[in-house]
């Protein structure tokens, strides 16, 4: 496909369609293969993907290959980024939350307490491992459920800034360009 055609080149549904399902399949924690999975899925989707002709106007092929370039780079970036984001306070600094996070897993290791009732007293160490396991589990469902709650605002926000650098380098490439270019 010739980068001048005024269809965008179709491995941005694709590779928009693999981000989406991570989003849809992704439970519980964010693993770090949805970091794997979303450096794949940006590497296909910079290597493969042509955007027509640059043109200013707005209802043009180009513009609609930008948009759809920069939503799902900016989806990737933001699959890429999760389990980053669930784990770093100091790249997602929510005020509040990571705390609220760390009560819901007091509270999960008392449940698991409560559960073994009388049969707690009998192993003290496999009781204090059931409740460390129970609280890193509910505070990783909390940061993950959290993370996930705002992972849009990162990928729309990767997505702008793709988005205007790439407007701005093909409106660069294309005033440099011969006329009959």
């Amino acid at each position: 496909m010739a980068a001048n055609d005024d269809i965008p080149a179709p491995g941005v549904i694709g590779i928009g369609l693999a981000a989406v399902l991570t989003f849809a399949l992704a439970q519980g924690s964010w693993q770090w293969f949805a970091t794997f999975i979303g450096v794949t899925l940006l590497a296909v989707m910079l290597a493969f993907q042509r955007r027509a002709a640059w043109t200013p106007d707005i209802r043009s092929a180009y513009m609609r290959s930008l948009v759809a370039f920069s939503l799902v780079v900016g989806l990737c970036v933001a699959v890429a980024l999760a389990p980053l984001l669930q784990r770093r306070a100091w790249l997602f600094p929510m005020p509040g939350t990571r705390s609220e996070c760390g009560l819901m897993g007091r509270y999960q290791a008392l449940q698991a307490k409560a559960a073994l009732g009388n049969l707690a007293g009998s192993d003290g160490a496999a009781l204090a491992f059931v409740q460390d396991v129970q609280a890193r589990k509910a505070v990783a469902e909390c940061l993950a459920a959290t993370t996930t709650l705002w992972l849009p605002m990162y990928g729309v926000g990767a997505a702008v800034l793709v988005g205007a650098a790439a407007w701005f380098r093909d409106r660069a490439r294309a005033r440099r360009a011969p006329v009959g270019y």
